[in-house]
């Protein structure tokens, strides 16, 4: 079917809209674009399989790093109740997720929820922040798996130095293997990501049961050391909440428990790509939110059981600093040997999280470029079902990104493009709960409307605690999307090309 043919027969689903920018594609029309010969996606994802991506992705180094960290510098012993809140927090987003997943099966997560939703507007919008937040993900991961390697092989950074500029060679190889791997196939990916994903659990296992045998429950007394004042923050630096209360920063206490589900939700990032991958499941109302749901729950129980174990090894105080990890609890112990074995752990983790941030990307660019949104020719499939052009046009970005580019605090915008759409997937539920009523639902969200609204509230308030420098490149990002949004993606729209005709 050809982009007109396709366009005509997409005027007789939609209703007409005044307002171009908020016009609104079917779900109807947007399940029924699944099947267009050339671009269609091969089903071959199980709830295991999905589980597996799940897992994959929110699993990373920083298990080995934040946890150590948040425990030593602001929460104490506390850090393992704050991976409990900061899990009921992505719980509750979570179950927006697979109520959608489930009743829109379709490629694209976020940006294909808002456009059924919120309008064209919203979606590109988001369907922008998505490419951002993948991109930037894939090609920092990458740059901590180039230096874990050094470290393991003992060689120091995976880097050339040419002339004046440095080249992170490790990551652009490692990006350049997954990528070839995800054009391959997801199947394939998924057995791959499987084996990854046994190693660090392994590893974590490993951790758990030797950290045991070093524990002493009186390293967990004050559970929740008394709160100090922090240094205060300031510029564009501090967060947003500290700049437009005057507050001060502050640990340990209650504030710097609840400081610390700010910081460690961002270890639970990632859970949201499955949704990406609803339409290559053999059966997505089922299956997506099992996969959502399992993964989430598999990683909560790891993390608590790790911070729990690490603050019963040594005292909280032996972890401050930026440099403690894992390894430094055992190396206080005379255990010198996990280092090598976290860092084995680290890169089965990163390598996994590299892969599912570079198909969440694709899968989103794949969605953008069915809808005209950007180039419709590039939603095309290979023999394998798998969207190749794109995966090879995002794996030569991101590969040229972690190759050439020191990110810093650039980090953080992973962070609150993610936010933003937990936000927009949270009142969306409710939107789509009222305007479609009829549409059936593999899984519901319970207690509606008061979940989603707490889901809202949670990632607001940790959009809040998001440092100002974050936000005005965040805004900087969007006013870009904009600018390309209505110089090419408005007037290529096959929405708003199928609205004219109709009209």
């Amino acid at each position: 079917m050809d982009a007109r043919q396709k366009m005509k027969e997409t005027a007789v689903a939609i209703p007409t809209r005044r307002n171009q920018l908020f016009r609104t594609k079917s779900v109807e029309q947007s399940i029924r674009d699944t099947d267009e010969p050339g671009a269609k996606l091969r089903k071959d994802l199980t709830a295991w399989d999905l589980a597996i991506f799940g897992v994959a992705v929110v699993i990373g180094a920083g298990i080995f790093t934040l946890t150590a960290r948040t425990a030593g510098n602001v929460a104490g012993p506390s850090v393992s109740l704050a991976f409990v809140f900061a899990a009921i927090a992505c719980g509750l987003t979570a179950l927006c997720y697979a109520e959608f997943a489930s009743t829109v099966p379709v490629a694209g997560s976020a940006y294909t929820f808002s456009y059924a939703t919120f309008g064209e507007l919203a979606a590109w919008i988001i369907g922008w922040d998505l490419i951002l937040e993948f991109a930037l993900a894939a090609a920092v991961v990458a740059k901590g798996w180039s230096q874990y390697l050094g470290d393991l092989v003992g060689s120091g950074p995976a880097v050339l130095h040419i002339g004046g500029v440095d080249f992170d060679w490790g990551a652009v190889l490692l990006i350049a293997a997954l990528t070839v791997l995800l054009a391959t196939g997801t199947k394939l990916s998924s057995r791959v990501s499987a084996v990854a994903v046994a190693i660090k659990i392994g590893v974590i296992l490993l951790v758990i049961v030797v950290g045991l045998t070093f524990f002493d429950s009186s390293n967990l007394s004050p559970y929740i050391p008394p709160s100090e004042a922090g240094a205060e923050a300031e510029g564009v630096r501090q967060s947003l909440f500290s700049f437009l209360t005057g507050a001060g920063n502050s640990t340990f206490g209650w504030y710097g428990l609840l400081a610390a589900a700010s910081l460690v939700f961002f270890a639970f990032i990632g859970f949201d790509v499955v949704a990406t991958a609803a339409e290559e499941t053999k059966n997505p109302q089922r299956d997506v939110p099992r996969g959502i749901l399992g993964s989430l729950v598999i990683v909560t129980v790891l993390y608590v059981a790790v911070s729990l174990v690490l603050t019963g090894m040594v005292p909280y105080t032996d972890l401050a600093g930026n440099d403690a990890t894992l390894a430094t609890a055992f190396a206080l112990h005379g255990a010198d040997w996990a280092k090598n074995i976290i860092s084995v752990g680290a890169l089965a983790g990163l390598t996994t999280v590299v892969m599912v941030m570079l198909l969440g990307q694709t899968r989103v660019l794949f969605a953008m470029s069915r809808d005209g949104l950007t180039p419709h020719v590039l939603a095309r499939t290979g023999k394998k079902g798998t969207p190749v052009r794109i995966t090879v046009i995002v794996g030569v970005a991101c590969a040229l990104l972690a190759g050439f580019v020191e990110f810093g605090t650039l980090e953080e915008m992973v962070n609150i493009g993610t936010l933003f759409a937990f936000v927009l997937v949270s009142i969306g539920v409710l939107v789509l709960r009222r305007t479609r009523p009829d549409l059936p639902r593999g899984f519901r969200v319970p207690f509606v409307p008061v979940l989603p609204i707490l889901a809202v509230l949670a990632c607001l308030w940790l959009m809040l605690n998001l440092s100002v420098e974050t936000w005005l490149r965040f805004v900087v990002w969007m006013v870009i999307g904009l600018v390309v949004y209505f110089a090419y993606g408005r007037q290529h729209s096959l929405l708003g090309k199928a609205s004219s005709e109709q009209g």
